[in-house]
């Protein structure tokens, strides 16, 4: 039971965060249109391998957290700065760059090493399942061991394989969707880091 928990937490947590369109979605889809869908899904390989142990890092980070908590003020406060800082470039570089996003050329051999380096580049994957994790524990639904660990880090890089592999599929369908809100992505994310931020620092004043 606790194997299918923690995985069924793992491959639900994945691709809710998989789902939100970002490059890396964005990549996946002009990936699929140019080189295939057989490609593409060595590109999505690439993410999920490193998915599974940002997700593994994640979850030890909750579990050193929630059993120090004296720590967790400090924590908040740093992170609090960080995301008002975030907000600011992340506004900066929307303002600042209005060019059109470009098709990247990717040969095919190297789809799978050219995933792990954009998943390496994803920041917000680690802080997304530090939070979902310490969440899980504190609602007293995740208890943190190796093996619960492996077992949701198994169940997320499924998930995430699972929602790269239908924006892959139906590449053609979605691609001016995505592109739409993927140019927007800087100001989106600097409005919800910039919440977040101001949310933390209310909440800490």
């Amino acid at each position: 039971m606790t194997f299918l928990t923690c995985l069924l937490f793992g491959f639900l947590i994945a691709a809710s965060g998989s789902i939100v369109p970002s490059f890396l979605n964005l990549t996946v889809v002009k990936f699929s249109l140019k080189s295939g869908r057989k490609s593409a899904f060595y590109l999505i390989g690439g993410f999920a391998t490193v998915l599974f142990f940002q997700a593994n890092i994640g979850a030890y980070l909750s579990s050193v957290l929630m059993a120090n908590s004296e720590y967790i003020t400090l924590i908040q406060k740093v992170g609090t700065g960080i995301l008002i800082l975030l907000s600011a470039n992340f506004f900066r570089l929307y303002f600042t760059s209005k060019k059109q996003i470009k098709k990247q050329e990717i040969d095919k051999s190297k789809a799978y090493l050219h995933g792990i380096g954009m998943s390496l580049l994803n920041t917000f994957a680690i802080p997304f399942y530090f939070t979902s994790i310490s969440l899980l524990i504190g609602l007293e639904y995740f208890e943190y061991s190796l093996l619960n660990s492996l077992y949701f880090s198994i169940g997320s890089t499924a998930g995430s394989f699972t929602l790269y592999a239908v924006y892959a599929t139906v590449a053609s369908r979605i691609e001016h969707k995505l592109t739409f809100i993927a140019i927007r992505m800087d100001f989106i994310l600097g409005c919800l880091t910039g919440v977040v931020g101001v949310g933390n620092l209310i909440y800490l004043l």
